[in-house]
């Protein structure tokens, strides 16, 4: 079952267009994350809340892929080549990183099977195919792991009893 349209216009209320903005921008830098992953493409994203607070995303070094772009569509250089990185750019940074690690550590719980409350019916049904095809994946792994196992005590026990009959050949002679 598919979304309705939505009308593209200014949220009035402040409380939802804030939550709209937040929902809407994690979407994006998830978005922009799997494109960089899955397309191995170098992308950069750089939003600004309505309070002017800058969010950011980008796989590679940001200055370099904006340099990039800038000689991309012909516009000069920026004047500050040697890419001097500000206390600013760290903290951004780390935080990039922290919501990332956060990020990464609420999906390792949802494939734990935890904390699933917050999951649609899309996002529950995303994760039991992932997780299916794990166990698969899994199964497979253990299959082949035992079967060489197998393969490997078959040789020995063959061994051993070749052993028994060269031994019990020796001894009956000798007698």
């Amino acid at each position: 079952m598919g979304r309705g349209k939505v009308e593209l216009k200014r949220i009035e209320n402040t409380t939802s267009r804030q939550v709209t903005f937040s929902k809407r921008r994690n979407g994006l830098l998830k978005k922009a994350f799997e494109l960089s992953i899955l397309c191995d493409a170098e992308v950069a994203v750089i939003t600004f809340s309505p309070s002017g607070k800058a969010y950011q995303f980008a796989s590679h070094d940001m200055d370099r892929t904006i340099e990039r772009y800038r000689k991309e569509v012909g516009l000069p250089s920026s004047t500050n080549n040697h890419r001097s990185k500000t206390t600013q750019f760290w903290k951004t940074e780390i935080n990039d990183l922290r919501k990332l690690v956060e990020s990464l550590e609420t999906r390792l719980k949802h494939l734990a099977g935890e904390e699933l409350l917050s999951l649609g019916m899309k996002d529950l049904k995303q994760l039991e195919r992932q997780i299916k095809t794990g166990v698969e994946r899994i199964r497979s792994r253990k299959q082949k792991a035992l079967q060489d196992e197998n393969a490997h005590l078959q040789k020995m026990l063959e061994d051993a009893s070749a052993s028994c009959r060269v031994w019990g050949d020796v001894t009956s002679n000798a007698v």
